[in-house]
């Protein structure tokens, strides 16, 4: 898990501090000399795989507002740079804070435009930072952390100041609607409770009239002054920061301020340094002074920290889908191992039943055997209703046909196939997979021989229409023979009496 660890830079030495949930403890403090600066620079070294941010507490600063038009997306972007090239002249640590947009027809934007223009004052430290590649979450400056503190308190919401004592100075800053306008540091020369009185006292008056001469607030407008003292402190504060028609004083305990704003660590004195620190933690400023390049270290740890909150989240829904699977596994088991006792208790059952049974008076495979003849018989059973069904199609296409007699039969290896096999002239042979149906009758048709076989041969298309019967004919009407022609005109004595003829209709069984 990563350390965050917070640094505070003021005019004469940077403090570190770590914190974890609201605690602050001090590691190290560091002068402004070649000697301290290699300490903070080993300092750094070992806690290189933390997370530092920056506050800083300086009187070289500079905040202006400025009023651009309203732009979007690059072209902002631009005229803000040039906008801070212009005031800041060579500062290398530049900010902007955007405070809403005008009321007009225009819609001008309101930016406030702020800087850290010491370079050479942040150069060593930040140069520890960058070479031991610690990762720099950003630059902030304690003014704009303020802001964080009125809200907190739910104070600001109106014109305001609010004066804090850090280190051997005053922090004054003035507030309009919760936005930091303008900031000043002023050096203690008192550090006492009486000195710490009386300096809040004089030095709000001469901002009230500093704002009034640059016409940020009316020249008698009555404004209200937040100070931040330690409850030991304010009976003193009260005595000397007297209420004016212009100015009304409100003393914050800077305990009770710690615990709204969730420090742990309490602190012992006016002194407010921790408090912003962690403010600092839990609800940091929209704006900060560090660039992309100084930020680095800081954009690959957020890039590791995705990567492995992605990890983590793969590798729980995969314990979550293994789990599913092992409560699966389980309950398939489970029904597995009941069945199986279900089935012992069936065949059990089953067994006790068949004990009850006569013994059978053979073997088990003779049993089957007998059983499986049976199939077969009973598959080879028919009845010859659907060629009787056929035949009679047929002789409805046919009525000058007359039946004399019918033979049925299955396979060819019945007694009556063969005799009618024997008989018939010519016969097809019938498997044992068919049925077939002998049919024999007379023809009485006209005068000649055409007019017969045209009838018969009625009878054998009407027959041919179902390409599942086989016909074949086993005696013919009249005996043709091959050669010899047969004419409209021949007649015989016996041109008027029937005709015999005899067919075999073959079909196979359905299974």
């Amino acid at each position: 898990m990563t350390t965050h660890r917070l640094l505070y830079l003021s005019t004469h030495r940077m403090t570190a501090y770590r914190w974890h949930s609201g605690v602050l403890e001090v590691e190290g403090a560091f002068a402004t000399n070649d000697e301290s600066h290699q300490q903070f620079s080993d300092y750094i070294k070992q806690q290189r795989r933390s997370t530092f941010t920056l506050l800083a507490n300086v009187s070289e600063e500079g905040f202006h507002l400025e009023t651009i038009p309203f732009l979007q997306g690059k072209d902002r972007q631009t005229v803000i740079a040039r906008k801070l090239g212009q005031q800041f002249f060579n500062a290398a640590l530049t900010a902007s804070l955007s405070l809403g947009y005008e009321k007009s027809k225009r819609k001008d934007e309101r930016i406030l435009l702020a800087a850290l223009t010491n370079n050479e004052h942040f150069a060593p430290w930040l140069k520890a930072i960058e070479s031991h590649g610690a990762a720099l979450s950003g630059i902030y400056s304690l003014p704009l952390v303020s802001a964080a503190l009125l809200k907190k308190l739910k104070l600001g919401h109106e014109q305001c100041l609010l004066l804090t004592v850090q280190d051997q100075s005053i922090r004054q800053s003035y507030f309009e609607k919760g936005e930091l306008h303008f900031s000043r540091l002023t050096p203690l020369q008192n550090s006492s409770i009486s000195g710490i009185a009386q300096t809040f006292s004089a030095e709000a008056i001469k901002l009230q009239q500093y704002l009034s001469s640059q016409r940020l607030i009316g020249r008698n407008q009555a404004i209200a002054v937040h100070v931040l003292a330690h409850g030991s402190a304010i009976k003193a504060i009260q005595a000397s920061c007297n209420d004016t028609p212009t100015i009304h004083f409100n003393l914050l305990d800077i305990e009770d301020c710690a615990r709204k704003t969730g420090l742990k660590t309490v602190p012992t004195d006016t002194h407010s340094e921790t408090l912003f620190l962690n403010l600092l933690k839990v609800d940091p400023p929209r704006i900060q002074f560090a660039n992309d390049d100084q930020r680095h270290g800081h954009h690959l740890g957020q890039i590791r920290f995705a990567l492995h909150a992605v990890g983590a989240l793969v590798l729980a829904g995969c314990l979550l889908y293994s789990g599913k699977l092992l409560f699966d596994a389980r309950e398939v088991a489970q029904e597995t191992e009941t069945l199986g006792v279900e089935s012992a208790l069936s065949r059990q059952r089953y067994a006790e039943i068949v004990a009850t049974f006569p013994p059978i008076p053979t073997s088990n495979e003779t049993l089957r055997q007998v059983i499986d003849r049976y199939a077969d018989i009973d598959r080879r059973t028919g009845s010859p209703l659907g060629l009787y069904r056929e035949l009679s199609r047929a002789l409805a296409a046919a009525p000058a046909v007359e039946l004399d007699a019918l033979d049925w039969y299955i396979g060819s290896t019945n007694t009556s196939a063969g005799q009618a096999m024997n008989n018939a002239r010519a016969a097809n042979a019938i498997g044992d997979d068919s049925e077939a149906l002998i049919v024999r009758g007379t023809l009485k048709t006209g005068t000649n021989a055409r007019q017969t076989l045209a009838a018969f041969n009625l009878l054998i298309d009407a027959l041919k229409t179902n390409p599942k019967l086989q016909v074949s004919v086993l005696q013919s009407p009249f005996d043709i023979e091959s050669g010899k022609s047969l004419k409209g005109s021949d007649t015989a004595v016996d041109d008027n009496r029937p005709r015999a003829f005899s067919l075999q209709i073959v079909r196979k069984l359905e299974s």
